[in-house]
């Protein structure tokens, strides 16, 4: 944990006395949750825009890729090529990899110094909200290394070499701790939320406390395969309880900052994605593709997103195949279809891209429908599942920028209407696949690791046709640092240790 021990001592100082230049200098990041003599509201803006960063970004990444949603043209075949082969040292490598764990403890110690500096100002809404947000993030480490360190982590020096905790008791310690969080909210005193600081929810409390629920009943259906089905029935009896239900049509968690058209402060997604702030093409979208596994999926449904998605080849979409290692004129830049933007759509909005400034998301309303309408299907929860089921559809056609009337005829078909679906959780997780595509991809890899579906190729570059990625390996710099504790908990191979909801 030497990489979290010297955030520490930077973020203690740059939130209180001077700032940690060499290591993060908000003059140059303008995202950077630190800088001197931040106010309380300034210091949540800046962590809200960390979380969103990160999600939208490395984590949307490795789940596009590894959640059957994005390739490569034959011109960026060597782009990626750790993902396309699921090679667990180089993603783990502490100069070279992908920094997941580095990330996810630096944001969490960004919401343990507000949660202090709230504590000890009585500022329950921002303390409730700190909570929450750590709850999300303990969570998704676990969603990527499984088991890591809980009770003794964000203390600096107090454990050097800190004690890692099973995944499944994280993530009883993380709902629980939204549940503080919801209460500490609900408990603040009128006129003490955040304002225009809040950058996700603008102080509105309800929106905060059904958000909550809704992190806790994703959770939840995590371990719909492993879970002990009396705890489960007893979480979903608190959220009942607590009586503020899930976020609804129209209510996506989105982060606005007030993103400007300038270098450094467009969207980031948009940044990294689609355009620079001269409107050049990035070579993320000159070389990303979608899946022709993707592609297909929404011809087969005569699926109206497609169209809003991706630039048309001619009259028709093509997409490429995951990880495969020839450069084949077939799935050059040319004859595959890119990203589609304003640019390409007459500058309009188009369904991922639709303006530099545009907000974030964090969570969109599609689902949290996509959620609810399979609690209801299991039975956990009350309401109908064929309505939730329809609502998250439209919801997700909102987003993305298709005319709500062609709802009708699409739902109407046979790989789409609910009712004529056999496996019915299936059809859920199908449609929710299509919806969080290029989005929140982490959660289309967790629920094929967690249910199997849909059924996606295989990278035509893994280590073998049955080798799929299950995780990540602990990195490299906690190896170094805390090898002994990291150790206790077994084989963290990338293809063979799973993490522990994964039946």
């Amino acid at each position: 944990m030497k990489y979290i021990l010297k955030l520490t001592f930077c973020l203690f100082a740059a939130l209180n006395i001077t700032s940690c230049s060499d290591f993060l200098d908000v003059n140059n990041n303008p995202n950077a949750p630190v800088s001197e003599n931040l106010s309380l509201g300034a210091k949540l803006s800046a962590a809200l825009v960390s979380s969103v960063v990160q999600e939208t970004g490395q984590l949307n990444q490795i789940g596009a890729f590894w959640g059957g949603y994005w390739g490569t043209t034959s011109e960026g075949i060597n782009n990626f090529i750790d993902l396309k082969t699921y090679n667990g040292p180089a993603i783990r490598h502490q100069r070279d990899g992908i920094p997941v764990w580095e990330t996810g403890y630096a944001n969490l110690l960004y919401y343990q110094l507000i949660r202090e500096e709230a504590t000890a100002e009585g500022a329950l809404f921002y303390s409730g909200v700190a909570k929450i947000m750590q709850g999300w993030h303990f969570m998704h480490l676990v969603d990527v290394y499984n088991n890591l360190p809980f009770d003794d982590a964000l203390q600096g020096t107090v454990h050097p070499t800190p004690r890692y905790e099973e995944g499944r008791v994280v993530y009883e310690k993380s709902i629980n701790l939204i549940t503080e969080g919801i209460e500490d909210i609900k408990n603040a005193p009128a006129g003490t939320e955040a304002g225009a600081d809040d950058v996700m929810f603008t102080g509105n409390k309800t929106r905060w406390v059904k958000f909550g629920n809704t992190v806790k009943l994703r959770a939840l259906l995590r371990q719909s395969e492993v879970g002990d089905q009396g705890y489960i029935t007893a979480e979903i009896g608190k959220i009942q309880a607590e009586g503020s239900g899930y976020l609804g049509a129209g209510a996506s968690a989105l982060v606005q900052p007030g993103y400007l058209t300038t270098a450094g402060k467009l969207n980031p997604f948009w940044e990294n994605y689609y355009r620079t702030v001269q409107n050049v093409s990035t070579a993320n979208h000159q070389d990303i593709r979608p899946t022709a596994f993707l592609i297909n999926t929404y011809k087969q449904r005569n699926d109206p997103r497609l169209a809003t998605l991706y630039v048309a080849v001619g009259t028709d979409y093509k997409g490429v195949l995951f990880g495969n290692p020839n450069a084949e004129p077939e799935y050059e830049r040319a004859n595959t279809s890119a990203f589609k933007g304003p640019n390409e759509n007459g500058n309009a909005p188009a369904g991922l891209f639709k303006s530099a400034t545009q907000a974030s998301v964090l969570m969109g309303s599609f689902e949290s429908l996509f959620l609810q309408a399979e609690a209801a299907q299991r039975g956990w929860i009350t309401g109908s599942a064929k309505s939730l089921y329809e609502s998250a559809i439209q919801e997700s056609f909102k987003y993305l920028e298709v005319n709500t009337g062609a709802f009708a005829a699409y739902n109407a078909q046979p790989l789409v209407n609910f009712d004529n679906a056999t496996n019915k959780i299936e059809r859920i997780i199908e449609q929710k696949w299509l919806a969080l595509n290029s989005i929140s991809s982490l959660e289309a890899w967790s629920d094929y690791r967690r249910l199997g579906i849909p059924a996606l190729p295989n990278s035509l570059d893994a280590p073998s046709p049955a080798s799929f990625p299950l995780r990540f390996m602990y990195p490299e710099s906690e190896r170094q640092t805390n090898n002994e504790e990291a150790s206790r908990h077994g084989s963290d191979d990338v293809t063979q240790a799973k993490v522990w909801w994964d039946k």
